[in-house]
């Protein structure tokens, strides 16, 4: 970009140039960074509508306060884009969410901004109530706290863990709820409508604009701004203003709700809240989307994430394959588990504000009254989950698998403890791509299979996943059950089979083989048999077994793999400890053989974002690399073989 496109933007490296600059041109500002975002996402694919609803909170903040030293700690990171560009990432901003490139949301060792790395929601107010505490002990008074949240993110248990500690502390801390009635989907629950209330009530309105009015004189006031302060909360309580209570009874200072698209009056606003001591709570109202004509007339959340569009028309582009497309493994499931639901009216489904991502929002259309949205509240959708099945339903529970780790203590205790009939439906398993290390659904493979009670299953194909949804909700199968998936297609362009009983504890051989056995488990298995095929047109011989099942193992199959080989390999998109080569050579051990085996796995260590492909070839479990691990196990003249 030139400097004519963003005149004002391109001058400011850090935040510190920001503060340079006129607080007349700060409109010119927010519109030039709202223009890149447009220019950028529009071309390479990101999130989009949040970083959109908050371009002029973004720059209010970083003109007021002193960032990087006063602390700026952004919830999920969906709405950090803005934050990015005015933090010294604007030149690499196109390499956002790019292999190698910057992270889509705030990370610490990216840069010294980026205060506490996020990518689900809810823990901005704890994190930084932390700080706040951290340099309360530190005598670092002059050092200002400040937690952005959206008001979808407020319906995790946590955010109000954390605002109910930080009433009670009284640490010297701001929390901004960004309130567009919105997370990816559209909210849901009480909080919305409370929410609601306050920014349609009249009584609150008229009271709001004395309160302001009021607050407005507190620079004017010097010493007695603390005066001031008392006098404005006396007016809220005298006018018993019922719709503060909530965070009031928190022991926070309400104010707002502000427009949050006015970057003067925030700015005005946000400069006497540093003045007010204590937490304090400043409700600003945004739209997401905000500034972009298709985005704001659109559906949000088809503008959450769009891909890449035509700036100029809003189209967003798609490319039309030549062929028919295996579809993803989230439609198939949306799709599957209303014709199950159909069969058998115990059938509910549920999930945590994550309708769209995981097609649950397939069942919420056709059947409203038995699927259901509890809000971002995982370890509630669990608990949840079990209250319905102690009823006698069967619910089938749709958590992305890095999500599930949020309730992880409510599987244990109040599904797998009581044994009851809950399916967990772990969506984004493995690899998730472009989110990256806090969306990869690394260990759950590895933290299900320890479970006592849970039976762990992942299809290999979407046949598959429609057989294990149908086995699953038989009743003489009633179990807690654990289904995993990746996200994205599979492989099967005609997908809708007739429903089929699994064995559970089977899995099935794929191809035969002599001098080597691959076992696999899920999608990962499909490389597996790409990899057999082309060793054999170099002379090795490759059996391919799909697990189906690592809890319980198909111990009659894997009495056949290790009577008959000894070199063996497990290929799974699971970390490497305890998943499935885990599970393999504890029967091994067990029982009594000697073989040796390479296990393939996700490494021990944190990988970054980037497609499937190119982080399955880095941990080593790609096409290329099963092939060099048979090689590896089956010597030296092979190896030789290969680098031919």
């Amino acid at each position: 970009m030139s400097a004519t496109d963003y005149p004002l933007l391109d001058k400011i490296k850090y935040p510190a140039d920001l503060r340079n600059l006129d607080e007349s041109q700060l409109t010119q500002v927010t519109n030039e960074l709202r223009e890149f975002i447009i220019d950028i996402v529009s071309q390479k694919g990101g999130h989009f509508g949040a970083s959109l609803g908050v371009v002029e909170l973004t720059v209010a903040l970083h003109y007021v306060f002193n960032t990087p030293k006063d602390q700026l700690v952004w919830d999920v990171g969906h709405q950090a884009y803005g934050h990015k560009i005015l933090t010294g990432r604007k030149d690499v901003f196109h390499t956002n969410r790019k292999y190698k490139g910057i992270s889509g949301f705030p990370k610490r060792k990216e840069s010294e901004y980026d205060t506490f790395g996020v990518g689900h929601s809810s823990t901005s107010i704890s994190a930084a109530l932390g700080m706040a505490v951290a340099n309360k002990l530190l005598k670092k008074e002059d050092i200002q706290h400040i937690a952005v949240i959206g008001d979808g993110a407020m319906t995790a248990g946590l955010a109000f863990e954390g605002l109910n500690h930080a009433g009670g502390e009284q640490a010297n801390m701001l929390v901004i709820l960004n309130d567009n009635c919105m997370s990816i989907d559209p909210n849901v629950g009480a909080l919305k409508e409370y929410l609601t209330d306050i920014t349609t009530s009249h009584t609150y309105n008229k009271v709001k604009d004395e309160v302001w009015n009021l607050l407005g004189k507190i620079s004017k006031f010097g010493p007695n701004a603390r005066e001031i302060v008392q006098k404005v909360e006396h007016g809220i309580k005298s006018t018993l203003l019922k719709q503060s209570n909530l965070f009031e009874a928190l022991k926070f200072r309400y104010f707002g709700p502000i427009d949050g698209h006015d970057v003067n009056h925030l700015i005005k606003v946000l400069n006497d809240l540093k003045d007010i001591p204590g937490p304090k709570i400043l409700h600003c109202l945004t739209m997401k989307g905000k500034g972009y004509k298709f985005s704001e007339e659109g559906s949000p959340t088809t503008w959450h994430a769009p891909g890449i569009f035509n700036k100029e028309t809003g189209e967003i582009i798609k490319i039309t394959p030549k062929s028919p497309q295996p579809p993803k493994f989230q439609d198939v499931f949306g799709y599957s588990i209303i014709e199950l639901a159909e069969k058998n009216e115990k059938i509910t489904g549920v999930t945590p504000a994550m309708p769209t991502g995981s097609s649950l929002k397939f069942m919420m259309e056709a059947m409203p009254d038995r699927a259901f949205d509890v809000g971002i509240a995982e370890q509630h959708a669990v608990t949840f989950s079990a209250g319905l099945a102690t009823q006698g339903l069967v619910p089938y529970c749709n958590i992305y698998s890095s999500f599930m780790q949020r309730a992880y203590d409510q599987v244990i205790h109040d599904v797998a403890l009581q044994n009851l009939h809950v399916i967990f439906c772990l969506d984004r398993a493995g690899f998730a791509g472009a989110d990256g290390p806090t969306h990869h659904g690394a260990y759950d493979l590895s933290y299900m299979r320890c479970i006592p009670n849970m039976i762990v299953s992942s299809p290999m194909n979407e046949s598959e996943l429609r057989n294990l949804m149908y086995t699953a909700q038989l009743e003489k199968n009633a179990a807690p059950w654990v289904i995993r998936y990746p996200r994205g297609e599979g492989v099967m362009p005609e997908w809708k089979t007739p429903f089929k009983e699994i064995k559970i504890g089977t899995g099935k051989k794929i191809k035969n083989g002599e001098d080597v056995a691959i076992l696999t488990i899920g999608p990962i298995g499909n490389y597996a048999i790409t990899a057999s095929e082309e060793l054999a047109k170099e002379d090795v011989s490759a059996a391919v077994y799909d697990m189906r099942f690592i809890k319980p193992l198909d111990e009659v199959m894997l009495h056949e793999v290790f009577s008959k080989f000894n070199k063996v390999v497990t290929i799974e998109d699971n970390a490497i400890q305890g998943g499935l080569g885990s599970a393999v050579i504890e029967f091994m051990v067990d029982h009594g053989y000697h073989a040796e085996v390479k296990r393939l796995g996700i490494q021990d260590r944190i990988f970054e974002h980037g497609s499937q492909d190119q982080l399955f070839a880095e941990s080593g479990f790609d096409i290329i690399g099963i092939k060099q691990a048979c090689y590896d196990l089956i010597g030296e003249r092979l190896n030789n073989s290969l680098a031919s």
